[in-house]
């Protein structure tokens, strides 16, 4: 019968196991067919993780071991589908969260610079150089304006080439915010202090959770259908009837102290050998004062002391047992 304390604990997790199956099996798949039968895949691997550790609970070892292998390529299989959803979520949410960032306002339409640096300060060495030969006084106030005009030309290269620095630094920077919103704040910290990538630590924490989800699902339901029928119980319970006949021996001194062939077989051994099994329940009463006989004659040779501890060292019996025995000597030698 069904425990309801862990079931109400089994039941939403396996039900959100599943949904995790169905959201994988529909990212991962193309057509509609196709998305249909990653879902059922995954759903059935994941009912199957869930209720393989009770339902194989009370098989024998062999079928028991068939259904551990089973379960571990289940859990397998269901983790690195619940790992593909984690993987695919955190995607969705970090475009998300970088569409969410305002745009930069558009920038002012850059200015084409008509020459490089290099060619103009080419220009001006020359000219520098005609300078240092012309001695006209007209040609050296032509040489001097161009000079000039290289110069200013110079300034404005210059000038035009910082503002297109300008925008390409912010440019890069809506770009490293945009990505640095795409990844999530704890998974760039936790990949920071370890020294890897933010992917790996996305695989890593995806696989755990779905560890965890998985291991409560499947303790859960082994608590829920815990039936209390146990293969080593069923096999202990086998020896019941004999557990109960030697526990109906007499255990008096009076009742002990008789002869073997003057011993009653209580009621239930009685009972017992009715039932076709009347030498085991013979067999059971003649111990009886065959082990005193025993112990009577290891203690008169001086191998065994009279004690309730040697008693038990040399028969390997139960300590009550041993007891009744140094009980029964007691009587004898007194």
């Amino acid at each position: 019968m069904m425990r309801l304390s862990p079931a109400w604990l089994a039941a939403p997790a396996t039900l959100t196991a599943a949904s995790l199956s169905v959201m994988a099996g529909w990212q991962r798949g193309g057509w509609l067919p196709e998305r249909l039968l990653w879902v059922a895949i995954g759903v059935v691997l994941v009912v199957a993780c869930h209720l393989l550790p009770a339902l194989c609970r009370a098989a024998r070892w062999p079928m028991r071991s068939i259904g551990i292998a089973l379960w571990g390529f289940c859990m397998a299989a269901t983790c690195y589908g619940h790992v593909t959803f984690f993987v695919l979520a955190q995607r969705h949410a970090g475009e998300m969260r970088a569409a969410a960032l305002p745009d930069a306002p558009p920038a002012a339409p850059r200015p084409a610079v008509s020459r490089s640096l290099t060619a103009i300060a080419s220009d001006r060495a020359a000219i520098i150089g005609r300078l240092a030969r012309v001695t006209a006084p007209a040609v050296r106030s032509s040489l001097a304006a161009r000079l000039d005009a290289l110069d200013v030309e110079a300034a404005e290269a210059r000038r035009q080439e910082a503002t297109v620095d300008r925008a390409t630094a912010l440019d890069d920077r809506e770009w490293e915010a945009r990505d640095a919103l795409r990844a999530d704040p704890v998974t760039s910290r936790l990949a920071a202090l370890l020294g890897t990538d933010e992917p790996r630590v996305d695989l890593l924490t995806g696989m755990a959770f779905a560890a965890v989800l998985e291991g409560v699902a499947c303790f859960c339901w082994l608590l829920a259908l815990d039936t209390g029928k146990h293969p080593m119980k069923e096999r202990r319970s086998e020896n019941s009837p004999m557990n109960a006949a030697a526990e109906a021996i007499p255990s008096t001194p009076g009742a002990t102290d008789r002869e073997p062939e003057s011993t009653a077989i209580p009621e239930p051994l009685a009972a017992y050998a009715a039932a076709g099994n009347g030498p085991v329940a013979t067999a059971v009463v003649d111990t009886v004062p065959d082990d005193r006989a025993r112990v009577a004659e290891e203690i008169a040779a001086g191998r065994v002391r009279c004690t309730v501890a040697d008693i038990r060292r040399y028969l390997g019996c139960s300590q009550t047992r041993a007891l009744e025995l140094r009980r029964q000597l007691g009587t004898q030698g007194g």
